[in-house]
This record gives structure tokens, C-alpha cells and sequence, in this order.
């Protein structure tokens, strides 16, 4: 059953596919130009240098009752946020910002024949990044520019939430070369957004929709919501979905509660239990999305997004293809030389893994990721994606035995509707034919080419599908 996200930082379970969320993909802790296709393209070769970066900004006005990622709660004792970056600045956010700076500072890039390739994303996260005056957004922003370059149009993305932004404070982002907003309004009922510890009430949330579809300049933009909530009924669920059409965004991110331990939600409620939903009532939300966002005309190009034709998250398709990615900040997780890193999540250990940075007493190059794990990694990220498993790249990369264990998996969930295995003009395959490139071990003359979950019955058992792959990978 489909729940919610990829956490900031989590294991890699070894049969076991992980909850969904617009996050880098699952770490080891601690461990040794826009297209108009409305699809993920195929995953590139891992051997590419990383021309994407994750940035953590932890900053929060306080901790939302389901939120288990790092992050640092200001409270009311926080000056108050100038749209201009002028006045008091939060020490605690000054402090961070320097500490980051200096991250950035001891990271070598990542050279390839060329001697490294600029930054083509960069995504502000949190946290409230929007709580980071502008001034210092920029300033991060410059020092990225400076260690790594940035290409001419690089993707640079923000997350902000409503009541911490006006119109003025949003120019100044997008004066500092933030070009992408993805805006966390996650329900549009009051009692919603007051049950999940959210800052921010509906006329926040209206008010800041105002000030990004104003915006001049600013083209690109998401919304977050979040399905399965406490209470939340099929009727909220729809008006939610048709306020998000009517505001237009041309990227829209679509999560289903995860109920994580230590939380305040998972002290207070148990899943699938009253008052959260059952897991069929959930089913149901995640179908009513998928129909609904289909029909305003957005494409559904990934488990938990959809966008306009030629807005995807280029960021976010870094995490799908698999390809390499730079992160900086608490908690954060990078993925370098094939290696999976998550940054210490506590303030006090994030800062002495800076000063061993520095010293020169950490790097990613001493531990290296095995086949089996990144084959679980190119399985997992690809099968969340429209486009789907590139069965011809795979099978050259990992084998054309494992290859063929997978599609014989599979096999049955192909009759069910659950699956659909497609040519290389990515035109559906009936079961017959799949069964004959079988019979033939998919042989040079083989039409099937592409294996992905349907929309939205295969998306909605994504995990137990993709742990029947795990375990053939790692048995």
C-alpha cells in the first residue's frame, strides 16, 4: 500500500521498497534544459559528475505533528522575518549559514575529463527555507556558484511556506536567482491544517498563492499536499485537489501521511486506525488525485507527482535517474562515487563532521555501494517513475539472468493490469507477447523494452511490488 515519502534520511532496507516523499533517495547513515515529454526519461550512466545540489535549510517556526526531519523549531522568540532581509537576523540561522558556507568550501567537486560540470539544480529544503532572509539564500547561492559553477539556466528551487513570505521578500528570492518555488500548503480546510500543527491557516495559505501567481518572473511553481490526514474526508480531498487546479501550478506533489515514530502524530494515532483513514479509504484518495490532476491535464510522471507538460522537477529527476547529487546541511543526504551519505541529523555533530571536513579526516571515497545495492537503488527509483525499468540498460548493467528473474516476477502482475511492459516506441505489450520474449530468455529480436506500474492500481502497491524485486536481487 502506497504511504508517504522518502524521508530526508533513512536505511535501505534489503527487501523492503521505503515510504514515498520528495527527498533524495534512502541513504546509509553514517554510511562507509526542460523537455516537453511528459515522462522521466530513462536513468543515465552513474559514472556522470553531479550537477545537482540539495541544500538544507532546517528552520522552522514549529514542528509540524507528523514531521520527523531535521529540522530546528524558532518558536516565537525568532525576530520577525523582514520581506527585505533587513533588521534583527535570527543568530541561530546566521550561525547555521556559516556553518554551511564552510561545508560547501571543504567539498571538492567531483571531477570527470572536464574537471568537474557546473550545477544545472540547486533546491533549497527544510525546514521553512522561506524563513532564511533572502540575503543569505543569495549568499549560499553565490558560494555554490563559486566552488561548483552553475550552468546558464540552472533550476534553483525553494521551499516556502504561507505566512512566512510577502510579495516583496519573494522579489528579492527572485532576485537572488531562486527560479522555482514549491509552495507547502498541504490541506485547504482550517480544521486540517490546525490538526496537523501546520503555522499557517487558510487565509495565509490563499494569501500566498496571491503573491506567487503575481509574481513577475516566476513561471514555475508547486504545490505540496498531503492525503490521509486525520478526519480528512473524500469531500475535503476533492476541494482540496480543485483549489490546487483553480491556483494553477504548473507542478503539483502529492503525499500520503506517514505516521513515523517519535512524532506528535505517532503518539496519538496508530494507521489505518479511526481517526486516520483504513488503507482502502486511502486507496481511494490516492485514485481521486491521480483522476482528477489527469483531467485538469497534468501528467502523473511519478508516484507522488504530477506536472504541465515540460515542468518537472529537474532537481527531483536527478533522484529518479539515479544520477549523482552534492548535499550540504544538517541531516542532508548526498549521493557521490556511487556512495549514499546522510549528514549527522544533531547541530553538535553536524558541526565536528564540518570541522572533520575540513581537516581532512572524512571522505565520501573510502566506502563503496555493492552491485546488489545499486541495482535495488535503479529498481526502486525507476519503478516510481511513468517511464518506468529500462530493461535493456539493466540487463547490460547488472545481467541478463537477473533481468530475466525480474520480468518472470513480474509476469503475473502483467495479466492482473498492475504492469505494463512496453516496446521501445513504449507501446503496451499484451501478456502473450511478453510470455514469448520469455520463452525466447529476451533475445536480440525481443520487443519488450520498458516495465513500469500502472496508474494509478500499480503506483498504489509500488512498495510490495518493488520488495518482490528486492528479494530476487538480494534473496
Amino acid at each position: 500500500m502506497l504511504r508517504s515519502a522518502f524521508p530526508l534520511i533513512s536505511h535501505l532496507p534489503p527487501k523492503k521498497s521505503p515510504p514515498i516523499h520528495p527527498r533524495p533517495p534512502p541513504v546509509r547513515q553514517y554510511a562507509t534544459a526542460t523537455t516537453s515529454h511528459p515522462f522521466t526519461p530513462p536513468p543515465l550512466p552513474p559514472s556522470l559528475p553531479p550537477a545537482s545540489a540539495y541544500v538544507h535549510l532546517p528552520f522552522c517556526r514549529k514542528r509540524c505533528h507528523y514531521c520527523d526531519f531535521p529540522i530546528v523549531a524558532l518558536g516565537s522568540s525568532s525576530p520577525t522575518p523582514s520581506p527585505h532581509g533587513e533588521g534583527a537576523e535570527d543568530p541561530r540561522i546566521t550561525d547555521y549559514v556559516r556553518l554551511l558556507l564552510r561545508e560547501v568550501a571543504a567539498t571538492c567537486p567531483v571531477p570527470d575529463v572536464d574537471d568537474g560540470v557546473p550545477l544545472e539544480t540547486v533546491f533549497f529544503g527544510g525546514g521553512t527555507s522561506s524563513l532564511v532572509p533572502p540575503r543569505l539564500v543569495a549568499v549560499v547561492l553565490d558560494a555554490l556558484r563559486g566552488r561548483f559553477g552553475l550552468s546558464q539556466c540552472p533550476e534553483v528551487s525553494i521551499e516556502m511556506d504561507p505566512g512566512t513570505f510577502d510579495a516583496a521578500r519573494l522579489r528579492e528570492l527572485i532576485g537572488a536567482g531562486v527560479n522555482r518555488v514549491s509552495l507547502g500548503v498541504q490541506a485547504f480546510q482550517e480544521d486540517l491544517l490546525q490538526a496537523c500543527g501546520r503555522a499557517h491557516g487558510l487565509r495565509e495559505v490563499h494569501e500566498a498563492v496571491e503573491i506567487v501567481t503575481a509574481c513577475e518572473g516566476l513561471q514555475n511553481w508547486s504545490m505540496d499536499l498531503i492525503s490521509s490526514l486525520p478526519n480528512q474526508t473524500e469531500a475535503m480531498w476533492e476541494e482540496s485537489l480543485r483549489c490546487t487546479v483553480d491556483a494553477r501550478p504548473t507542478h503539483i506533489s502529492v503525499y500520503d501521511l506517514q505516521i513515523e515514530q517519535g512524532t506528535k502524530f505517532g503518539q496519538m494515532y496508530t494507521p489505518g486506525v479511526h481517526p486516520l483513514p483504513s488503507d482502502s479509504e486511502s486507496a481511494n484518495l490516492y485514485k481521486i488525485a491521480s483522476k482528477r490532476l489527469s483531467e485538469a491535464g497534468y501528467h502523473h510522471n511519478e508516484i507522488s507527482s504530477y506536472c504541465k507538460p515540460g515542468y518537472e522537477c529537474k532537481h527531483n529527476v536527478t533522484y529518479w535517474q539515479n544520477r549523482s547529487f552534492y548535499a550540504f546541511g544538517l541531516g542532508s543526504a548526498s549521493y557521490i562515487n556511487s556512495v549514499r551519505f546522510s549528514r549527522p541529523r544533531r547541530m553538535k555533530e553536524y558541526a565536528e563532521w564540518v570541522q572533520n571536513l575540513e581537516n581532512g579526516t572524512w571522505s565520501h571515497e573510502s566506502r563503496n555501494s555493492d552491485m546488489k545495492e545499486m541495482a535495488m537503488d535503479v529498481v526502486m527509483l525507476s519503478l516510481r517513475t511513468a517511464w518506468g525499468l529500462d530493461l535493456r540498460s539493466f540487463s547490460k548493467s547488472f545481467g541478463k539472468s537477473l533481468t530475466l528473474s525480474l520480468c518472470n516476477t513480474f509476469k503475473p502482475f502483467l495479466e492482473s493490469g498492475l504492469v505494463i511492459v512496453m516496446d521501445m516506441q513504449r507501446q503496451a505489450l499484451s501478456p502473450g507477447d511478453f510470455e514469448l520474449d520469455l520463452q525466447n530468455k529476451c533475445d536480440s529480436g525481443s520487443r519488450s523494452a520498458f516495465i513500469r506500474l500502472s496508474d494509478p492500481d500499480g503506483f498504489l502497491l509500488s512498495n510490495e511490488l518493488i520488495s518482490l524485486a528486492f528479494g530476487i536481487i538480494s534473496p
